[in-house]
């Protein structure tokens, strides 16, 4: 940013900015890291398979579009699947993990939408650029917090992990999510992580070794084709 001597947003963005950064810099990550905890990654796919449904819902709500009755027929069926699945994971009873993912879902909802917005008034990577550096104080805060309490042990993996986080996953994929969202609006480009869940499954299974109990690929598939109903019904 200082490189390219990009201007300071005005200050009617900086709302936006600070929801972004609080729900893709901050709030999801933490969440789902949390979560992840006492979840595995193949529970924690298909309860964020709900994203893309929640992102447009929110985007329902800020540009005071009007969703068919069969948009929240789906909507609902939806979520149910996901209430069934994770009730069913938990033996009845929703555990810390769950709360703390559908608190993520929550979160990045809100900083997805308002990040396509903000894309149309900026580039994409400013977007995420400001929204990182927004939160850049609280992340020094944290990490300086953190390596008071547990030391660092640096391995091939955790640092190809940890670069992959910060430059793949939240700068550089960001970048192009919010042009995406740009160019396509926020609900429609919502939708490209239809295939998330799905994928995640599988990554899971290839790169952590992680076995799928035989619910989750079916709940993961309900919730796709949930979604994909209401979004040819908000066609």
């Amino acid at each position: 940013m200082l490189v390219l001597r990009v201007p300071v947003p005005d200050r009617r963005h900086w709302a936006g900015l600070a929801v972004v950064g609080g729900g893709v810099v901050a709030g999801f990550p933490l969440l789902t890291t949390l979560a992840l905890q006492t979840s595995t990654t193949s529970h924690a796919a298909v309860v964020v398979g709900l994203l893309p449904l929640t992102t447009a819902a929110f985007s329902a709500v800020r540009t005071g579009a009007r969703p068919s009755r069969t948009f929240w027929t789906a909507a609902v069926a939806g979520a149910g699947v996901v209430i069934a699945f994770t009730l069913q994971e938990s033996g009845g009873a929703l555990s810390v993990g769950d709360l703390y993912l559908f608190g993520a879902l929550l979160v990045c909802a809100a900083g997805y939408t308002e990040g396509g917005r903000l894309a149309r008034a900026m580039p994409g990577w400013q977007v995420i650029g400001w929204a990182l550096i927004l939160c850049l104080p609280i992340a020094l805060a944290g990490a300086a917090a953190a390596l008071s309490f547990e030391p660092v042990r640096l391995s091939v993996h955790g640092v190809v992990g940890l670069v992959w986080v910060a430059a793949g996953s939240t700068f550089f994929g960001l970048y192009v999510w919010y042009r995406g969202m740009a160019e396509i609006g926020v609900a429609r480009a919502s939708q490209l992580q239809l295939a998330q869940p799905l994928l995640t499954l599988l990554w899971s299974v290839l790169l952590l070794g992680e076995s799928l109990s035989p619910a989750a690929p079916v709940a993961a598939v309900a919730v796709l084709v949930c979604i994909a109903v209401t979004q040819r019904a908000r066609g």
